[in-house]
């Protein structure tokens, strides 16, 4: 009777740390969602994180932004 106790409390562990770990792994796959913004002078599309801005436009790259300006 206690092997078969002790086994199941195995059991129940290994079930609790399998689902515990699913968890996490199902936590870390979301996603991060960002803008994504246009280039004002060659019209490239990129995260809004990753854009130049300058007088309220965006820009891939600061010589787009000095181009754009003269």
């Amino acid at each position: 009777m206690s092997r078969l106790l002790f086994v199941f409390a195995i059991v129940a562990l290994v079930y609790l740390l399998f689902r515990s770990y699913r968890k996490n792994l199902s936590n870390q796959d979301k996603a991060v969602t960002e803008n994504m913004v246009r280039c004002a002078h060659c019209g490239v599309h990129l995260p809004s994180g990753e854009s130049v801005r300058a007088e309220g436009l965006d820009f891939c790259t600061p010589e787009h932004r000095d181009a754009y300006r003269k």
